[in-house]
Order: C-alpha cells, then structure tokens, then sequence
C-alpha cells in the first residue's frame, strides 16, 4: 500500500471503525482499484488508525494515506467531547432523549470537512466517487449521515466543472446490527475494530457508540471480540 497518486476506481474514508471497516470491504469486493483516505482530525479515540491500516491491508486496497488534520482538535475541543482534551465522553444512559438528536460527541462539521479532502484527493487520483460508512444510528444521531446532508453535499460537488466526484453512502439505511451482519459475510476481523469514543486500552461498554455495539452484535447473535471494562459487554 502507498501513498501515491496513481489512478484509482474509488476512494473510501477509512477511520478503522467498525461502519467504515465494513464499508472498505464492501467497496473493495466491486472496485478494482480502492484507495483509503483515512484522517487524525484530534480525536481521543485514535486507536482506530492503527485499525484503519490494518482493515486497509486486509481489504487489499491499492492505496492508504493518513491525512494529519490534528490542529482541528485544538480549536473544536471546546464543542465535542471527541476531541483529545475536549469535554468528558458521556454514558449513553446519562443522555436524555433530547440530547441524542445532535449529542456531547457530535464534532462541528466533522463529515463536511472529510468529504472534503476525500472529494479532493478522488479528483487527483482520477476517481470518480468517494465512500464513507454514515449508517441509521440506533441510540443517537448526527445531521451530516442523513440522506439528506448525501443529497445536498452531491449537489455543491456536481457544481465541479470538469471532473465532478460523487459521494455515496450505500449503508446509510443500515443499523449497526445490519452492518455486523454484512461484515460477517464479507469475513471482517472485527477485532481490528476500534467503536468506543474514549479513547483508552479497553473498550468502555457504556458511551453511546460501545452500547449501540454491544446490542448490535447481540441482535445477530454474533460474539463482539472486543473486551470491554464496563456496561453489558464487560
């Protein structure tokens, strides 16, 4: 895997979660050549570029690079607690249901930012669309994985006058547990996932992205590989 821009079929954003790891795979198996675009923007949880180069070898992608974005961490820190020194990661329990619609987690624009550079990385490489792994969310949400934000982002990238590259998000209806599903069939080590959001050696099992996978891999009936120090999964 390199760097280079050399030609490829597709560009998919990579963050070595559990959506997007699925998603790599998913595109991989249809798209001759894949490039992973994967981006240190200051989150706490970067545990997941070690799982995003992994997934990338293991999908045989053409190309993987890491874009170093992490100065946005010390100016968006104050508003998400994602961000490497920002607020405290919250239980899911602890949030009540009109919190879950935009959540502590949401980081101000994050998709919209990332598309961005994806967009413009698939332009150089000749691609003519970009991936990322938005899906339903069970427990919370965020307005940049909705169909609609997909539809409105295509409409200022189709403005391109020469070489318009397009986003798709083929598992934006999906549940977790639908993704779980999917990666079981396509054979993803889901031990090289990283979900939780804290950011430390073990998975927490109680911030909203660890309960939402917890329940999914209990909806399949599938094991999660992943240890977890607190909450159902522990």
């Amino acid at each position: 895997m390199t760097a280079e821009n050399t030609h490829c079929d597709a560009v998919v954003l990579t963050s070595g979660g559990l959506d997007s790891s699925v998603l790599l795979h998913h595109v991989s198996r249809s798209s001759a050549r894949v490039a992973a675009l994967c981006v240190n923007y200051g989150q706490r949880h970067n545990r997941e570029m070690e799982c995003a180069r992994f997934q990338a070898s293991a999908a045989g992608v053409a190309s993987f690079f890491i874009v170093d974005m992490g100065c946005l961490g010390t100016f968006l820190k104050t508003s998400s607690a994602l961000i490497q020194d920002g607020p405290a990661i919250p239980r899911l329990d602890a949030l009540p249901e009109s919190v879950r619609q935009q959540p502590p987690t949401y980081v101000p624009n994050r998709n919209m930012i990332l598309l961005s550079v994806a967009a413009a990385y698939a332009e150089s490489m000749g691609a003519p669309c970009v991936y990322y792994g938005a899906q339903a969310q069970d427990e919370y949400g965020y307005w940049d994985c909705t169909e609609r934000f997909l539809e409105r982002i295509n409409t200022l990238l189709a403005l391109n006058r020469r070489n318009a590259v397009a986003v798709k998000a083929p598992l934006i209806s999906n549940s977790k547990a639908d993704n779980v599903r999917l990666g079981m069939k396509l054979g993803v080590d889901f031990a090289h996932t990283w979900s939780c959001y804290r950011g430390e050696s073990m998975a927490c099992g109680v911030c909203p992205t660890c309960v939402e996978r917890i329940k999914a891999f209990q909806l399949v009936g599938g094991t999660d590989p992943l240890p977890y120090s607190d909450g159902p999964g522990s």
